[in-house]
């Protein structure tokens, strides 16, 4: 027999097998980490490559075209993905949202969709199914998504300035064309449509009031624009805490412009504070990632594009659910390893930066963005 051939991508980041516990966890839809914290929320990264160049997450100056993706023979199957699913759900999860890099980069993605929308909850209720898209192939994938199963699209746009937008996203690409897939989107039925504005300070914070005025008035409060202030996820983006620009400050702005109300979350867990317009133009909302941190509320698994589980966007390290997926082993010890990786966490990485802002680094190396997605 030959030996196995690991890619040097797939070592990027540490990630131990999971151990199987000696006694069977039973799948309740109950579960909780060491810090009372529900699973409720799955993202799965499809693919860890993209089209685009964002600054903040895969610069050009280290993801050029000498830079190692992972091959194919690697990434999870739709089979292997579904299966994972099913075992997560059967723990509480009832949220799914599919991201990248750029998910929809990923051939064939809508035969995963259709799976994933065959999933029932515990309860028998259907799962929430939702992408988050950088928008440059929506136009066109946004009817076969929708005939697929998906339910809701978040699209990435960082301004509505051509010259920004391509500065941003640095490969030249037009904000008309993203602007044109969230508006197929919208026709298609992939909503509440939810846009993403990662704001970084010195860059783009003069397009948050424009934004704002475009999807009160294009698309009459349908679409809910959400203004992300820039984090530290990765080591790649030369994060400085002077280019945050605090949520505080977007509400001023917009408060200047439009009276807003706030909202009770709709969901637990929720990363959004809800705000609404006084004349009923629709809602925004503020992510605030770095200055008021929420990981008292997180629910979020994240499920890396070759089968590494993280339970925080900013780990280091990941459990490794690809090799229990080849060999051989059985859905109910799968189910119980994971029970155990998610009762024994206790990940609260924003707020301990918080409390301690000036706290050394250890050296080890945080998960990208694009790696395991927002």
């Amino acid at each position: 027999m030959g030996e196995t051939v690991i890619p040097l991508a797939d070592l990027r980041y540490a990630a131990a097998v999971p151990a199987i516990p000696s006694l069977a966890i039973a799948a309740t839809g109950l579960l909780a980490d060491g810090l009372g914290r529900p699973l409720r929320d799955l993202r799965i990264s499809v693919t860890d490559r993209c089209n685009f160049r964002c600054s903040y997450c895969m610069p050009k100056e280290i993801f050029d075209r000498d830079y190692v993706f992972l091959p194919q023979t690697s990434l999870l199957s739709f089979e292997e993905i579904a299966r994972t699913a099913r075992l997560f759900v059967a723990h509480g999860v009832q949220k799914i949202r599919l991201t990248g890099g750029e998910p929809l980069l990923r051939k064939g993605l809508e035969s995963l969709i259709a799976m994933l929308a065959e999933l029932r909850t515990p309860e028998g209720l259907p799962l929430d199914i939702t992408l988050t898209t950088n928008g440059s192939v929506l136009a066109r994938k946004a009817n076969s998504l929708q005939r697929a199963g998906l339910q809701r699209v978040t699209v990435s746009l960082d301004g509505l300035d051509d010259a920004v937008f391509r500065r941003m996203n640095d490969v030249d690409f037009p904000v008309a064309d993203v602007l044109a897939g969230i508006a197929a989107a919208d026709a298609a039925g992939l909503g509440p449509i939810k846009v993403n504005m990662v704001v970084k300070r010195g860059t783009n914070e003069q397009e948050i009031v424009p934004m704002a005025r475009y999807f009160r008035e294009q698309f009459g409060g349908r679409i809910v624009l959400r203004f992300i202030e820039y984090m530290d996820v990765g080591a790649s983006n030369g994060w400085r805490m002077d280019e945050v620009l605090p949520s505080a400050e977007v509400l001023r702005l917009l408060q200047a412009e439009w009276p807003l109300v706030p909202l009770q979350a709709s969901t637990a867990g929720e990363t959004a504070e809800r705000w609404r317009y006084a004349d009923g133009g629709g809602e925004i909302g503020l992510i605030s990632s770095v200055t008021q941190a929420f990981c008292q509320d997180c629910n979020r698994a994240r499920l890396s594009t070759e089968g590494k589980l993280f339970l925080c966007l900013f780990a280091t390290r990941g459990h490794d659910l690809r090799t229990l997926l080849r060999n051989g082993t059985s859905d109910a010890d799968i189910s119980s390893a994971l029970a155990m990786v998610w009762a024994g966490r206790d990940d609260r990485y924003s707020e301990l930066r918080a409390a301690q802002p000036n706290d050394a680094s250890t050296g080890a190396k945080r998960v990208e963005m694009h790696y395991i997605g927002g």
